[in-house]
C-alpha cells in the first residue's frame, strides 16, 4: 500500500462510558465512521476486527487523537443532556445504497425528541411500502444515536426493535423527553414491519 493510501486510512477508536454502558467510538480522516453499543471486550474485539476487513486497515486504540476529540465531547454532552444535535464530520463508508439513503434522511430530517415511523421514513426516501427495508436499514446503522435509529418506531405506537436492546432505546427515547406514544412528530400510519431492526 502506498503512503497516500496509509495516510487516508487511518483509523482510531476508544471506548467511552454513557449512561447505557460503554460505547466504542471509531474515526477515520473523514469522520466518525462507527458507534458499537455495549463494548465489552469480545464485542470490541469482533468490531475491531470487522473494521480491518472493511476499511483494510488495523484499527489503532487513540482515546487522545483529535479525530476522537469531538466526537467525545460531543457524545459527553448529549448524555449530559447538554446537546441536542450532533454536529460531527461522518464516514459512510461502512454502508451503502438504499440503507446509506435512509440513514442520511434520518440523520436530517428527525429531530431531538422526535419519533418517525418505518413506513413514513420509507416514503421520505421515495420508496412508499418498504417499511421492512427501513427496518433492514435501522439495524445496519453503523452510527447509532448519532444517526439516531432510535427515533424510529412502529406506527402502532409499538417501539420497534434496536441492535443496542430495547431497554437501550427506551433509554435513550426517555433520555430525550420522548416515548413513541407522546412524541412531537408522528408516523403516517404506513404499515410498518421494520420489526427486524437489530
Amino acid at each position: 500500500m502506498d503512503s497516500h493510501g496509509q495516510n487516508e486510512q487511518r483509523v482510531v477508536w476508544t471506548v467511552v462510558g454513557t449512561d447505557i454502558g460503554l460505547l466504542l467510538l471509531a474515526a477515520t480522516q473523514d469522520g466518525l465512521v462507527n458507534v458499537v453499543f455495549h463494548a465489552t471486550d469480545a464485542v470490541r474485539d469482533k468490531t475491531l476486527d470487522r473494521l480491518a476487513s472493511r476499511l483494510g486497515t488495523e484499527p489503532v486504540e487513540a482515546p487522545d487523537s483529535p479525530l476522537l476529540a469531538e466526537p467525545i465531547r460531543q457524545v459527553e454532552a448529549y448524555f449530559a443532556g447538554d446537546r441536542r444535535d450532533f454536529d460531527l464530520p461522518l464516514d459512510w463508508s461502512l454502508i451503502s445504497g438504499f440503507n446509506r439513503q435512509v440513514l442520511r434522511e434520518l440523520a436530517s430530517g428527525v429531530r431531538y425528541g422526535a419519533v418517525v415511523g418505518y413506513g413514513d421514513l420509507a416514503g421520505r426516501v421515495g420508496q412508499p411500502g418498504a417499511a421492512q427495508a427501513v427496518g433492514v436499514a435501522m439495524g445496519s446503522n453503523p452510527l447509532p444515536i448519532v444517526v439516531p435509529c432510535h427515533r424510529v418506531v412502529e406506527s402502532d405506537g409499538g417501539i420497534g426493535g434496536f441492535g443496542g436492546g430495547l431497554e437501550t432505546k427506551r433509554k435513550l427515547l426517555a433520555l430525550e423527553g420522548c416515548c413513541p406514544s407522546r412524541c412531537s412528530e408522528r408516523s403516517g400510519g404506513q404499515g410498518d414491519q421494520g420489526r427486524s431492526h437489530r
